[in-house]
C-alpha cells in the first residue's frame, strides 16, 4: 500500500530534530511564478539566502505523489524544468498524491504542510487575496481561509497589487489573521512599497517579531497565522506609473480572454514580465530574497 505521509529531506529532518531554525519555502514560484531558466537559479538563491542568515531552507513540493518537506536540489530542478507541474492548493493535495503527480505548492498548501511539519516561519513573495470584481465572481484565494486556521508566521511583501488590496485586508481582519508591518505602518503591494492602507501594528526587528510569535503561542487564544508585511524600499519598487498602466492593461486582457480563478495570477505576472521588459521580474526576485532573509532571521530569533 502506498504511504502518503510527509517525506522529509535529510537536512530538514535533522534540523527539526535538533530544534534548529527552519524556514518553509513555496514551490509555485519555481514552476509557475518565474520563467525558465531564471526559476531554477532563483530557487537556489532563495535557499542560499536562508542559509546565509542562519536557518535551514525547506522548499516544499510534490514529487511523483510524495509531499516533500525539503526538496533536494535534483527535485527542485525537476519541478523547475518539467511542463505540466500541477499547481496545488490544500484541496488538491490528496487527489494529486493519489495520481502520483508532480506538483508545486501554493501559499495555502505550503503554510498547511509547514505547520503540520512543525515549521513556524514561511517566506513567500506576495499573498493571494480577494480578486477585483469579487462581489460578482466570488473569486477569493484559498490563502486567506487557510491562514485563518494555520499557526505560522508568513513573511511577505503584502498581497499582490493585481488584487483588491483593501478588500483583502478586510477579509484578513474578519478571519482573525494578524498583520504587522516590518518597520512600517503602511501595507505594501508586492511590486510597490505602499498599497495605500494603514496598519495598526508594526515590528521593528526579527527579535520583536519572534516575541509576538511567542506571545501568540503562550496566550493560546489565537490559532491562525501572523503576516509580517515586509515592503520594498521605495527606490527598489517598480515605477509606480508603469505599474498602474501595465496592471490596467493586464486586467483588461484577462477579462477579454476569460481568464479566471487560479489562472489569473500567473497570467498577470507573465503580462507584467513582458510589458515591463523584465523589470517586474527583477523586482519580484528582490522581493523574495529580502523576505527569505527576514524570515530566516525571525526563525533564528524564535529558536533562540
Amino acid at each position: 500500500m502506498t504511504d502518503f505521509h510527509l517525506r522529509y529531506g535529510a537536512e530538514v529532518a535533522e534540523a527539526l530534530r535538533a530544534g534548529r531554525p527552519v524556514v518553509a519555502l513555496e514551490s509555485t514560484i519555481i514552476s509557475h511564478g518565474l520563467p525558465r531558466p531564471d526559476n531554477l537559479r532563483v530557487a537556489r538563491q532563495i535557499e542560499q539566502t536562508v542559509r546565509d542568515a542562519g536557518a535551514v531552507p525547506a522548499t516544499i513540493g510534490m514529487v511523483a505523489g510524495d509531499l516533500v518537506v525539503g526538496l533536494s536540489d535534483a527535485e527542485v530542478e525537476r519541478l523547475a524544468g518539467r511542463d505540466g507541474v500541477a499547481k496545488l492548493s490544500v484541496r488538491d493535495l490528496a487527489v494529486a498524491a493519489a495520481a502520483g503527480a508532480d506538483g508545486a505548492t501554493t501559499v495555502a498548501a505550503t503554510s498547511a504542510i509547514a505547520a503540520s511539519a512543525g515549521i513556524k516561519v514561511f517566506a513567500t513573495g506576495g499573498l493571494g487575496g480577494v480578486h477585483r470584481e469579487a462581489s460578482r465572481t466570488f473569486d477569493e484565494s484559498a490563502d486567506l481561509i487557510t491562514l485563518a486556521r494555520t499557526p505560522i508566521a508568513v513573511v511577505c511583501a503584502g498581497v499582490k497589487s493585481i488584487l483588491d488590496v483593501g478588500a483583502t485586508l478586510e477579509r484578513l481582519e474578519t478571519l482573525g489573521v494578524g498583520v504587522v508591518g516590518y518597520r512600517t505602518h503602511r501595507f505594501p503591494g508586492f511590486f510597490i512599497t505602499d498599497a495605500g492602507f494603514t496598519l495598526d501594528w508594526s515590528v521593528d526587528s526579527p527579535e520583536h517579531a519572534a516575541t509576538v510569535l511567542r506571545a501568540q503561542r503562550e496566550q493560546g487564544t489565537h490559532h491562525g497565522a501572523l503576516i509580517i508585511a515586509n515592503p520594498l524600499p521605495e527606490d527598489e519598487q517598480l515605477d509606480r506609473a508603469l505599474h498602474d498602466r501595465v496592471l490596467a492593461e493586464g486586467l483588461a486582457m484577462a477579462e477579454r480572454d476569460g481568464v479566471a480563478g487560479k489562472a489569473v495570477t500567473p497570467f498577470l505576472l507573465a503580462h507584467f514580465h513582458s510589458a515591463t521588459q523584465g523589470r517586474s521580474l527583477t523586482v519580484n526576485v528582490r522581493i523574495i530574497l529580502r523576505n527569505a532573509d527576514l524570515a530566516a532571521r525571525v526563525a533564528v530569533a524564535s529558536a533562540a
